[in-house]
């Protein structure tokens, strides 16, 4: 029995409640908090119990430091923006309490994406005596388990992985993101980047592809070479591996419309003035753009996101592939939301469960692939993302 506070009030944020609602033998006590309240009423709204909603600036750390302790949880649960991880993880550190985000901090005027901010908190959450899980989504997050999966039950070492994301949804309109537009276009305009022996070679965005014919009748998509977080995070966490590798699908729709907003500037993330104001284009786009929040009761197909994984088994090299498949009308009609939003969401619903749940402990700040798999591939099933093992590769890659 215990009390959480979740901030942010997007589509993940819609998620994550919904799921930890559903459960009160563990989450007592829900608060959803963000800067606009009626966000927040809005998602409370649709729920069968009720939880308590607040008002809160997340980049204002006296007033998150407020907020916790007026309603004194035990776990802060974050899917705001990543620019406000390290504001959210003060507050936690002053109020003594435990952390989990989905994904790493990126600051605002510079997009790039590294733990190192949020690694350099790591002795002070351990003085503490706290827990900091970071990128408890699905990439990050259940990419990296479904590693340490195949490492203690299909492996005796891992030497190359592929992580591939494939979204086969349709929205129906001729350009949006499925999720936080900013982020999204920033982290696809970004340099291509790879982790081999020990160093990362850079690619131009977008400039490798493959393509990918994708289990269970999914479709044939282009996949391409992209730089994803949790690939810094395995190669420190994961012994004996010589590549990792991050693969994306994006339709030739997608590609055109941010080849074009990116010729004309609209994808830059620094101020630029009009009319005697100063703002950012990428900020203004996103207000142009539909909300990602939206997009669930209009769009159809299915996600496909797996690890293929090649190492040494008894001394003979192995290849193993780990996925999942979800569909997006059967997320929306559970959780009003799109599979993007769900498949992110329900692993930080399960990663909260784990800490509450006292199966994953420790003092300090914690990566996803340093924790035992085991538990969290049991409720990956039970909670809707069942995955399946393949025994060998799924696509050539090299």
């Amino acid at each position: 029995m215990s009390k959480v506070l979740i901030i942010g009030a997007g589509g993940v944020s819609g998620v994550v409640v919904h799921k930890c609602a559903a459960l009160p033998e563990v989450f007592s006590e829900i608060m959803l908090a963000s800067r606009t309240k009626a966000k927040c009423d809005a998602i409370a709204a649709q729920l069968d119990r009720p939880i308590q909603t607040a008002q809160v600036d997340a980049d204002n750390v006296p007033e998150l430091v407020e907020l916790i302790r007026s309603f004194g949880p035990e776990l802060v649960v974050n899917v705001a923006l990543p620019y406000q991880d390290l504001h959210i993880m003060d507050a936690c550190l002053e109020t003594g309490v435990a952390y989990l985000d989905t994904a790493n901090y990126e600051p605002e005027d510079t997009a790039k994406f590294e733990y190192k901010w949020q690694w350099a908190y790591h002795d002070r959450f351990k003085e503490a005596g706290l827990m900091a899980l970071l990128g408890s989504g699905f990439d990050p997050g259940v990419t990296s388990v479904f590693c340490t999966y195949i490492q203690k039950h299909h492996l005796d070492e891992i030497h190359y992985i592929d992580i591939i994301d494939v979204n086969a949804g349709d929205h129906g309109y001729p350009f949006a993101t499925n999720f936080n537009p900013e982020i999204n276009i920033r982290e696809v305009t970004a340099k291509g980047r790879y982790w081999e022996h020990g160093e990362w070679i850079e690619t131009d965005p977008l400039s490798v592809k493959r393509s990918f014919e994708v289990p269970e009748n999914i479709g044939t998509p282009n996949i391409y070479l992209m730089y994803h977080e949790e690939l810094e995070s395995l190669g420190k966490h994961i012994p004996g591996l010589k590549r990792a590798r991050f693969w994306m699908s994006f339709g030739d729709s997608y590609l055109k419309h941010l080849e074009v907003l990116g010729n004309v500037g609209m994808t830059r993330i620094d101020e630029v003035e009009f009319n005697g104001q100063k703002i950012v284009p990428l900020q203004f786009l996103k207000a142009l753009l539909p909300d990602p929040a939206s997009l669930g009761p209009r769009t159809k197909g299915k996600t496909w996101i797996g690890c293929q994984v090649t190492g040494v088994k008894d001394g003979e090299t192995k290849t193993v592939t780990v996925y999942n498949t979800c569909d997006h009308q059967e997320c929306y009609a559970e959780v009003q939301s799109q599979a993007i939003s769900y498949t992110t969401g329900v692993p930080a619903f399960i990663g909260a469960k784990m800490l509450l749940e006292k199966k994953w402990t420790g003092d300090g700040v914690f990566n996803m692939e340093q924790m035992d798999p085991d538990p969290f591939m049991e409720d990956l099933n039970q909670y809707g993302l069942p995955w399946k093992v393949i025994e060998g590769s799924v696509v050539e890659l090299d």
